[in-house]
């Protein structure tokens, strides 16, 4: 289970989230609960290239954190809508890519 509070940590090519004590300023390892790798449908969320670099924001406005994965390759973002809930993400094996005016938004990479 993921906090309302929560970090998400890197890992090469994998997502994985480790919540934190709500309201608690984290200032050591022991704020955290062990991390956990996170499923989007049936199988792991990977990046195609490099370093997973996760971020959680309510893209659909329906008051659930999506997850946003951007990669090191091209740099582009994926987003994950969230089915659960903020407690007990459930992410779809059907990810869409983050866009800005049609086109696709990355960040940097290199």
């Amino acid at each position: 289970m993921i906090s309302r509070f929560h970090t998400l940590t890197l890992a090469v090519g994998t997502v994985f989230a480790c919540g934190a004590m709500a309201g608690s300023a984290p200032t050591d390892d022991s704020l955290f609960e062990a991390p956990a790798r996170l499923k989007a449908g049936d199988g792991y969320i990977d990046t195609d290239v490099g370093h997973a670099a996760p971020y959680l924001y309510d893209f659909n406005r329906n008051g659930k954190d999506d997850l946003l994965v951007g990669q090191f390759g091209e740099g582009k973002l994926r987003i994950y809508l969230n089915r659960g809930s903020n407690a007990e993400p459930v992410y779809g094996a059907d990810f869409q890519w983050f866009k800005a005016d049609h086109e696709f938004g990355t960040v940097p990479s290199g």
